[in-house]
């Protein structure tokens, strides 16, 4: 291709020079009056953001992932096996991307704002804040008539729950219900039109694949020259750190060494490897021989102020 001014077309349309380059790669624009052209028309991608809100919010950490990201001529296909709120994913914007969880409820939602983001949120505006219509919606998983739900429902319950709980947590109790108590805002906006729709246009430019799945699916679908992104649940810090589950499978230890076994035998095809844990003996003990960088993230999870704040995070690379 003819050599494009990436840069200045970055900082005219206030976008990194990741995403045009993305973009650039896969064939959108060839000199920089296309590229004015595609981001003119299509400026809702640039602005494109996660959804759902984490308690473990992965976009404080972008602008240090950014320095470890393989450049985007250096790789083909991306993967994100744990996608939670798909940081990553916005951030990169590649084509051709795979985002793949093991949590039902959040995939559905994923394909629901891809494919039907207008009946989402016409579904949402139904909705007021307020305790009681947080514990009626809430409730609905405990009733028999909970399967027959539309996957329109469910997401919107997904997105209402989500941006109206305590501290945006996820967690489930034994029988797998949602459990997370009211969270006390101040009008919080659950409906998220723009991010709906700006996030759908994305899902559907990038030509998303979007599945329920283990991570160990990817030896199945990674080939060489691919680039995966892993942030697994995190290895607990103490012992008594447990958090009641994400999602029906607890990722206990033996799942931390199963990941490990995974990202060796993918490493070992030549797919190029980036992962997130915390900075614990057992992490640093699996993924001995990798390149491990240190990160700083905030903890905002804990019942005494004085044990949240910064810590080290780790980030393990294979190139």
């Amino acid at each position: 291709m003819p050599e494009v001014d990436l840069k200045g077309l970055a900082k005219k349309f206030w976008l990194n020079i990741w995403i045009v380059s993305s973009w650039y790669e896969k064939g959108y624009f060839k000199n920089v009056k296309e590229g004015e052209k595609f981001f003119t028309e299509k400026v809702d991608i640039k602005s494109a953001q996660p959804f759902v809100k984490w308690v473990w919010w992965k976009r404080q950490l972008i602008p240090q992932l950014q320095e470890l990201f393989p450049k985007p001529t250096e790789y083909n296909n991306y993967f994100e096996p744990f996608v939670w709120a798909g940081a990553v994913f916005f951030n990169l914007q590649r084509h051709q991307s795979f985002l793949s969880d093991v949590n039902e409820e959040l995939i559905n939602i994923y394909k629901v704002i891809q494919e039907h983001p207008r009946c989402l949120i016409s579904q949402l505006k139904k909705w007021r804040y307020a305790k009681k219509e947080f514990l009626r919606i809430r409730a609905r998983d405990r009733k028999p008539t909970w399967k027959k739900r539309t996957k329109i429902e469910r997401a919107a319950r997904f997105m209402y729950l989500n941006r109206t709980c305590f501290n945006w947590m996820y967690r489930v109790n034994s029988l797998w219900q949602f459990n997370v108590p009211f969270g006390a805002y101040t009008n919080p906006d659950f409906v998220q039109e723009k991010t709906i729709l700006t996030a759908s246009r994305l899902l559907n430019e990038t030509a998303a694949q979007i599945e329920v799945e283990s991570f160990e699916r990817v030896l199945e679908k990674a080939e060489k020259g691919d680039f995966i992104y892993f942030d697994p649940p995190y290895d607990t810090l103490t012992s008594s750190a447990n958090f009641t589950s994400y999602d029906k499978s607890w990722f206990g230890t033996d799942m931390q060494v199963r990941l490990a076994e995974v990202y060796k035998e993918l490493s070992d095809r030549g797919v190029k490897l980036m992962l997130s844990n915390h900075n614990t003996p057992l992490i640093q003990d699996l993924y001995k021989g990798f390149k491990i960088k240190k990160v700083k993230a905030r903890r905002n999870i804990n019942s005494k102020a004085s044990g949240r704040g910064l810590i080290y995070e780790v980030v393990v690379l294979n190139y």
